[in-house]
């Protein structure tokens, strides 16, 4: 199979949707060799900012001199981007090497009566095998989708790690936060250490009995961590973060919003956490590794005059972010707002928190089958902005929004992760 074939192979295995339960994933890394038991991992999860966080981590390893793989999803302009070894994105090659490898495997697996694995049963278990043919020292894996039914939780990790616990998935994961919690929880295992910076007092109250019932050291941002910030702007942040062991002074991350401290705080927990395994890191590499630290499409600034942001907020706690963001961290005169959402995400109360920050709103479809009624957002939007345009094409409705926009203007994309990655081409080049 060539780089095409593999991802054409992978994308006909949407069809399968999501298929919950770790059954198909086991056995197809059992056929494996099981790769995913001789890695050392750390393993996030969470409801936001788990590639954040994730990345951090990956950073400082790295700086720290070891080969550090990295997987997450979903990936924003190329397959490849899911799959990192010290920041360099696999080779076309390698997946479709990857992907001949394993298709003989799972058409056995059928033949043998099994159920069809999954596209992201298949693209982890590509994952396990090329991090440990490629000899990590660590693999910092993100979790897809809640926690106790992800196919990434085959894996006993050195750490598990919760970023926090919001509504988001209610269809699969539950319809409070005391049952996403009790999934996400599914992640902790027995008397390995837990690090979470959850917030919330009824997701709180699940990892705490979780990490008890499993005889589990859990570390609380906020609490056993804390951080003192010294400077916020769009292009980068300045502060101290104190923990039980050390400080760590005039640490510089180049993502802004406040919550991105906070993950920059998880990811220092959990790197101490390491410390009980033998491993030892000092402040000048955790602070390197922080400032070496990208994510993309997360209040991201792609142009100036006007300021041009992207942000991949695509649920109600993660648009409770952004408005901090738009409010507390970036300056403009007006601000116009490039939006785009899918339906089943909560797009009423989105818009409600987000729409009367803006002077004018373009309404965009997401490019995917998840759309739905788009056009029917620029309802609400109305009800809190008189300029509204709806422009189904992604292109033209970021072009749109930057022509209304005069020099002292900001320019926010957000909504869907799809359509802030397409965004995102008109200034990358792809």
């Amino acid at each position: 199979m060539n780089f095409e074939e593999s991802i054409e192979f992978l994308q006909n295995l949407t069809k399968f949707g999501f298929n919950f339960g770790l059954n198909r994933i086991e056995e197809l890394l059992r056929r494996l060799g099981s790769p995913h038991r001789e890695i050392r991992v750390i393993h996030v999860g969470g409801t936001n900012g788990k590639g954040s966080t994730a990345t951090m981590i990956a950073a400082i390893l790295q700086a720290a001199g070891y080969r550090i793989g990295i997987f997450t999803s979903p990936h924003i302009h190329s397959y490849c981007e899911r799959y990192k070894i010290n920041g360099i994105d696999i080779s076309r090659d390698r997946i479709a090497e990857m992907m001949t490898l394993l298709r003989p495997h799972l058409e056995q697996m059928v033949a043998g009566g099994f159920e069809h694995p999954t596209e992201f049963e298949v693209s982890t278990a590509l994952g396990f095998l090329y991090f440990y043919l490629e000899k990590v020292d660590f693999l910092v894996l993100e979790v897809g989708l809640g926690g106790a039914i992800d196919s990434t939780n085959v894996v006993i990790p050195l750490v598990s790690v919760i970023t926090n616990v919001a509504m988001d998935h209610m269809d699969y994961l539950g319809n409070s936060v005391k049952e996403i919690a009790e999934v996400k929880t599914g992640i902790i295992k027995p008397g390995m250490p837990v690090v979470t910076a959850a917030d919330d007092p009824e997701a709180l109250r699940v990892i705490r009995q979780a990490a008890q019932e499993k005889i589990c050291r859990l570390v609380e941002i906020g609490r056993e961590v804390t951080w003192q910030l010294r400077n916020s702007t769009p292009d980068g942040q300045e502060f101290d973060i104190f923990t039980a062991q050390k400080s760590y002074e005039n640490v510089f991350i180049r993502l802004a919003g406040y919550h991105q401290v906070v993950n920059a705080a998880t990811a220092v927990a959990v790197i101490e956490l390491l410390a009980g395994y033998g491993y030892s890191f000092d402040a000048e590499t955790v602070t390197r590794g922080l400032a070496e630290a990208k994510w993309p499409a997360r209040l991201e600034t792609v142009r100036e005059n006007p300021r041009v942001v992207l942000d991949g907020a695509h649920n109600l706690h993660g648009s409770a972010t952004l408005k901090k963001a738009l409010t507390e961290v970036f300056s403009y005169r007006d601000l116009i707002l490039v939006f785009g959402m899918l339906g089943d995400k909560e797009r009423e109360k989105v818009v409600s928190m987000l729409a009367p920050l803006a002077k004018a709103v373009v309404v965009t479809k997401p490019n995917s089958p998840r759309a739905g009624d788009w056009e029917k957002i620029a309802d609400e939007v109305r009800k809190y902005v008189s300029e509204v345009y709806l422009i189904e094409n992604i292109h033209q409705a970021v072009q749109k929004g930057i022509e209304m926009a005069g020099f002292e203007d900001m320019v926010c994309i957000t909504g869907s992760l799809y359509m802030v990655a397409e965004a995102r081409e008109l200034f990358n080049g792809k």
